[in-house]
This record gives structure tokens, sequence and C-alpha cells, in this order.
């Protein structure tokens, strides 16, 4: 719980005073160097969310545990990620709810899987297909990392294109390069009811498995979509749209079994 003390192993956040984010995990022995200046790890531990630190050159910073999305976007990782803005649709447009079973397809290095086992809770479980075993003890690693020891996460070193195992599953989940390969075996998978939802980064991708889905005639509600996020800057009286964003970084497609 947030009001608990740091101890070591903790995950943290640094936030200096232009909010610029610095992460570390509590390790006896480590100090962590921001321009110049340093924070023994120790100072941190047994300190409480929403401290003020001082670095050895006197630069405050506030420390924090990291919410999911500071951890993702700071965790090791083999590859590309799904951002946090893509994960968020994802859990509510799939309607991922608690005591859920889910089908997910690649499990990278765990950005989205972290997600899944915090909607789907204790009573719910994942399963994970993966065909690259660095990828999976990479993914592994990190959830432990964020989560701890988990009992509802089970990887399985196949290839979601052979087939699905699973039968009256509630969702399928997939971040593969060929989604249209595994509409088959999702129809199989899924329950009447379930959703089927793919995360591809190109328009060509988008287009063969919406094609796909049509085709087998067994999703209704098929819906493309991406996701975009705007930052604004408000500064007393200047108000106006930041001059970067989060733009394209990928394609939704979500359709329902029936």
């Amino acid at each position: 719980m947030s009001h608990w003390p740091f101890q070591w192993n903790d995950n943290v956040i640094l936030i200096d005073r232009k909010n610029r984010e610095y992460y570390l995990k509590l390790t006896p022995g480590k100090v962590k160097d921001i321009r110049g200046g340093k924070i023994p790890h120790e100072s941190i531990v047994g300190q409480k969310e929403g401290t003020t630190l001082k670095s050895s050159t006197g630069e405050s910073f506030f420390v924090f545990k990291p919410s999911y999305s500071q951890f993702v976007l700071n965790m090791p990782r083999k590859g590309q990620i799904i951002y946090p803005k893509d994960t968020a649709v994802i859990l509510i447009w799939a309607d991922v709810f608690p005591g859920a079973t889910v089908v997910e397809g690649g499990i990278g290095s765990g950005a989205l899987t972290l997600a899944l086992l915090r909607a789907v809770g204790k009573e719910g479980k994942v399963i994970s297909y993966e065909i690259r075993e660095d990828f999976a003890c990479q993914a592994l690693a990190n959830i432990e990392r964020f989560m701890g020891k988990v009992n509802n996460l089970f990887i399985k070193m196949k290839n979601i294109y052979e087939g699905i195992d699973e039968r009256e599953v509630d969702r399928v989940i997939l971040d593969v390069p060929e989604p249209w390969n595994v509409v088959a075996h999702a129809t199989k998978a899924l329950k009447n009811g379930g959703f089927f939802l793919s995360y591809i980064p190109t328009a060509i991708q988008l287009k063969k498995v919406v094609d796909k889905m049509r085709e087998s005639g067994a999703f209704t509600s098929i819906q493309p979509i991406e996701v975009l996020i705007r930052p604004w800057n408000v500064e007393g009286m200047s108000v106006r749209p930041a001059h970067r964003m989060v733009a394209h970084t990928g394609f939704i497609v979500v359709g329902r079994k029936i």
C-alpha cells in the first residue's frame, strides 16, 4: 500500500521540479547519480511516498512508487511494448473483467500482460502464448519485479498460429504480426459473447485482420480504432496544446463472438 515506507527491492520513481522522472530499484550499496548529484538508495529506504529528498548538490526530488505506466516505460525490454495509452483502451474495449480467462498471443516484454493480470484479479487467469524463450523470461522478470510472484499467469511456449488449446475463454487478445492467422483458432476458443482484440502497427495489417474477421462470419461489432493523446500546457494565461504529442503507435481492432 502507498503509505508503507520504502523497503529494499522496491521500485521507485524520483520526480524533479520540472516533472522529469528517474526510475530505480532500491538496492543495497547503490547510488543514483542525477546531473552530478548523488542520492544513496539507503536514504530512500524507510521513507514514505511523497517525501522530498535532496541530492548531494541540494536538488530536490519527490519520491513515489511508480504507477503502471511509469514502470512499463522504464522496465527492461527485448522489443517494442504496447504503450499505456493503448493498453488503457484495450482493457476497456475488450471489457476485461475480474475473474476473466484471457488468452494472450505474444507476451513480448510483459507490459500488456501486467495490465491483464491486474484487470482479471486473483480469481481470473491469463494464458500467454509465446515462441521466444528470451521474451518469456524477460516478461516474467518484469512482472515479478512489479507485482511479485503471480499464480494465475500460464506461459505456453507455443506458436499461437498453430492453434489455441483452451475452450470457452472470455477474451483472446493478440500482439502478433499476423493476427488473421489466429481468427479461426479464436473462433473455436472463445465462448459466445467473448471478445477478440488485436493490436497491430500498420494499416495493411489492420485491413487483413478486419477482412478475415468479416469473412469468418463469427464476429459482430467489429471496430477498428486508433488512440491519440494530446497533452496541453497550462501556464498562467497561456493555455495551448503541447508542441509534441503521443500520436500513432498502433491500431486496435475488436470484435465480439457470435
